[in-house]
């Protein structure tokens, strides 16, 4: 079958990766594509998030199944689109409608989601500018540090947290007066939550799930998580403290009332769910939903995964899925991601990537984009990613670092401990 994968970041590149060996697989197509996905399918890359240029490219291409990576186009209504449209309506397509794409594109829609499901999360508060004080007393009556967030998306850079309680009333006030533009002109204030974080992944036709590998990943710009927030750092799986004990709560506190929810709600939820979770005492508890694959934890996953995704996906876009068991690889994974000089503020792109084809493991491209003369050049903040296997999670970053360290471009920099805290 013909697939059309939209997006152009390193999940994409993973997701390409792994479907396209796929003996199901005829002709895979990435829009718009970066460097790495042209290896292993063909790039649109004149294709953006123009929902009619989509079609077309659906049409030309004689496309049986879309695979939505960002979350940009689903909570624009990009499934919305193809089910009311008369051409593209048995299209098969994965992910969420816009209403159910909520979930991540507003954070107060994903909390009294799970208020209303009973799903373990943070106290919290919704504020405009019509509640003001009411934030500032809740501010008042928590305790250190504060968590500000952006209701709407903001790039992976709505989220504060903030140890004084007058400067996040101040961030406060700069976040409704437009710090993130229109996605703060609502803000959540919740509780902050001390504990270990972890990502599960599941995979959703609207009644049945299938549990993916679960990962760790690495916000933080800095060594030891210091710094500025970012789309990710690194990432790795499995994860030893998600042992059976606690991957049954996750199924039975998160999973299963999540899922239940869809039904209950008449979500239209065919699709990939990102359970931001933290391990708080021994349960645990849900930062965040996002309606697709986490980025760079896909990279992670798709390599731990021994099953051909392709008939999971189709299955879900259907309706259809059955309950299955995925078959995984014994060995642990590492990725790193290499990152543009000045990131997460502003950096130059246009710097020559050299040193990629002398790497034995296995690399993920991101902001990468081939030029005319052929070289691979950065194009964005996360350039690459270094993902490699080994028997345990010390021997797989040492792999990773050994080889992101033969890498070279202008202002290149990455985290050397990505894992090292769960050794």
């Amino acid at each position: 079958m013909n697939i059309l994968i939209l997006g152009n970041g390193g999940r994409e590149h993973a997701l390409a990766w792994k479907l396209s060996q796929s003996p199901l697989c005829d002709d895979l197509y990435i829009a718009p594509g970066n460097a790495g996905t042209q290896l292993v399918g063909k790039n649109l890359p004149q294709i953006s998030n123009n929902f009619d240029e989509i079609k077309q490219a659906v049409v030309d291409h004689h496309i049986e199944l879309v695979i939505v990576g960002p979350e940009a186009p689903l909570v624009e209504g990009v499934v919305d689109f193809f089910l009311q449209d008369e051409t593209l309506k048995n299209v098969d397509i994965l992910g969420p409608d816009q209403y159910a794409s909520q979930l991540e594109g507003s954070k107060s829609f994903a909390k009294d989601f799970m208020a209303r499901h009973n799903i373990p999360t943070a106290k919290y508060i919704e504020v405009t500018q019509d509640n003001v004080e009411e934030g500032l007393a809740f501010l008042q009556s928590m305790q250190s540090p504060y968590v500000l967030k952006a209701d709407g998306l903001a790039a992976g850079k709505g989220v504060l947290i903030i140890d004084d309680v007058q400067e996040a009333e101040a961030e406060l006030k700069n976040m409704l007066n437009g710090k993130f533009g229109a996605a703060s002109s609502k803000v959540v204030i919740e509780e902050f939550l001390d504990g270990i974080e972890f990502s599960v992944f599941v995979l959703v036709d609207g009644e049945r799930y299938v549990i993916l590998p679960e990962a760790k990943d690495y916000k933080r710009i800095g060594e030891g998580d210091t710094g500025l927030n970012t789309g990710g750092m690194g990432s790795v799986s499995p994860v030893p403290f998600y042992d059976e004990v606690l991957r049954e709560k996750v199924i039975s506190k998160i999973v299963e009332p999540t899922v239940n929810g869809f039904k209950k709600e008449s979500m239209h939820y065919r699709g990939f769910v990102f359970l931001g979770l933290i391990m708080v005492g021994q349960d645990p508890m849900v930062i965040e939903y996002n309606c697709r694959m986490g980025d760079p934890e896909t990279q992670s996953v798709m390599v731990r995964m021994k099953s051909d995704l392709l008939p999971l996906c189709l299955s879900a876009s259907r309706g259809e899925l059955k309950q299955e068991s995925i078959d995984l690889i014994d060995e642990a994974v590492c990725t790193v991601v290499a990152v543009s000089g000045g990131y997460p503020g502003s950096y130059e792109k246009g710097k020559t990537i050299s040193g990629t084809s002398d790497v034995d493991e296995m690399v993920f491209f991101a902001g990468a984009i081939t030029d005319d003369e052929d070289n691979i050049v950065t194009s964005g903040g996360r350039v690459l990613a270094v993902t490699a296997k080994g028997s345990d999670i010390e021997e797989a970053r040492q792999k990773a670092l050994k080889s992101i360290d033969k890498i070279e471009f202008e202002g290149i920099n990455y985290r050397k401990d990505i894992g090292k805290d769960l050794l």
